[in-house]
């Protein structure tokens, strides 16, 4: 891959660079901070916590004496209790050895303060992540609201000229004869494949109290409504809103269409007509080959263009309740931290490809990208990232967190630390590990198509 095709304009590319730093440094603020706090409340004191690496931008230190400062490098962050030699919570035997002729001053120090109370403190960093996705998603999907049942008739999407009778408030009952399901019921998700595959459809709705049957465009047309970041679509310019009206020639009018041609594709350039404000453009674009996660947990490889797709209108919603909106947001990151462990298995075993692996290029690219679709998705991206972080910290690798809460359980079954020579060997180790990990998915950001 040529390197500079990864270099926008340096207005695009300043944006980019902008909310990656934004979206990295509340992650981490989020993290550390669960860190210290819970650190706080267990009785150990925290000498730094710092947002970024390098040199000190800006300190103050507070009337706990917690030095609380952000630095240079944004790309990460950390709090340093006391006792610790640096930030990955090594042991300072120096300090150590003078906080032990005073028992109150060690058990404020994070290798002098009960088992408990370090495994808390180390464990609340991922877990403050993982809340923080919850939470997100839980007010995401509150003010989104849940489809109103029976299906109702929402905000219509401008659509190339057709027949549009529908009108907002309309309550649809049944399409071409085919009765709706309950928006509950398992059946609702089959709907398109009971449909005919005709342009235009018989609505039978409820409007004013009245049944009727009225005419409208098919029920999900090739209409785009998300554009995935680092996908085909992107790079060939398309937009939500766009509607593909022709395929090499040939005109479409469904979004099934659009997906045969895709799948069928081989990865041969596309030529698109594209639909947007009234104006019908070219557009050249060529599938790529997406690894995608299965119910069966397993992963299936497609040719795809990255784009969603969107019905001819909005449904209309209401608001679910508070207590739907956060289990929600706890099975929205429970499919994540499930996704990314079991995508994680397959590029081991050697099932999908380790493309799937981004690193910070990458994931600087999705940043700028999700925050060009509006606040909501750059939000809902933070969420995502906030759960790989976690996930991420809790692998019992060295120097993670997940690392040392495996030095904790060694301890609690054993009564006794690993010494301090075992620590620093794995320490290293552990360092080394994530480091390569790191030069890996920065190749893979670099090389990979």
């Amino acid at each position: 891959m040529d390197i500079s095709a990864l270099i926008p304009a340096f207005g695009g590319l300043a944006w980019t660079i902008f909310f990656f730093v934004v979206a990295l440094s509340i992650i981490v603020a989020i993290h550390e901070y669960g860190h210290y706090i819970v650190g706080r409340w267990s009785g150990i004191h925290a000498d730094v916590f710092s947002i970024g690496f390098g040199p000190v931008l800006y300190s103050r230190v507070d009337k706990r004496g917690t030095r609380w400062q952000i630095a240079a490098l944004p790309f990460g962050g950390y709090v340093k209790f006391a006792g610790d030699a640096d930030a990955a919570s090594g042991k300072d035997t120096e300090a150590m050895a003078e906080a032990a002729e005073d028992p109150e001053r060690l058990r404020k120090t994070m290798h002098g303060a009960p088992l408990w109370a370090r495994a808390a403190t180390v464990a609340a960093g991922p877990a403050f992540n993982f809340a923080l996705s919850i939470i997100v998603f839980a007010i995401v999907g509150y003010s989104n609201g849940v489809v109103r049942d029976p299906l109702t008739v929402g905000e219509l999407r401008p659509l190339p000229a057709q027949v549009q009778e529908l009108r907002e408030g309309d309550v649809v009952l049944a399409i071409n004869g085919v009765p709706v399901p309950s928006v509950e019921d398992a059946a609702y998700g089959d709907l398109m494949n009971d449909l005919p595959g005709e342009p235009i459809l018989d609505y039978t709705i409820i409007r004013d109290g009245s049944e009727m049957i009225v005419q409208g465009p098919y029920l999900r047309p090739a209409l785009i409504s998300a554009v995935s970041p680092q996908s085909a679509a992107l790079a060939a310019d398309l937009a939500p809103g766009d509607v593909i009206v022709g395929i090499d020639g040939a005109p479409i009018f469904a979004f099934g269409q659009l997906v045969v041609a895709v799948e069928g594709s081989d990865g041969r350039s596309l030529n698109l007509s594209v639909w947007r404000d009234g104006d019908v453009t070219d557009k050249v674009l060529t599938p790529k080959r997406v690894d995608e996660p299965q119910p069966d947990g397993g992963f299936a490889t497609q040719w795809r263009i990255g784009v969603a797709s969107g019905n001819a209108f909005e449904a209309a919603t209401e608001s679910p309740g508070i207590g739907a909106a956060i289990s929600g947001g706890v099975a929205q990151t429970w499919r994540i931290i499930n996704g990314s462990i079991s995508g994680l298995g397959h590029m081991i075993t050697g099932s999908i490809s380790t493309c799937n692996l981004s690193g910070p290029i990458g994931i600087a690219q999705v940043s700028g990208t999700m925050a060009s679709q509006g606040a909501q998705s750059f939000i809902w991206f933070i969420a995502v990232l906030s759960t790989a972080v976690g996930l991420l910290n809790l692998f019992p690798i060295p120097a993670l967190d997940g690392g040392h809460l495996v030095f904790y359980a060694y301890e609690a079954v054993t009564g006794r630390p690993p010494s301090d020579r075992a620590l620093r060997v794995l320490m290293g180790a552990g360092l080394a590990l994530v480091l390569s990990l790191m030069v890996f998915a920065l190749a893979n950001d670099l090389f990979c198509p």
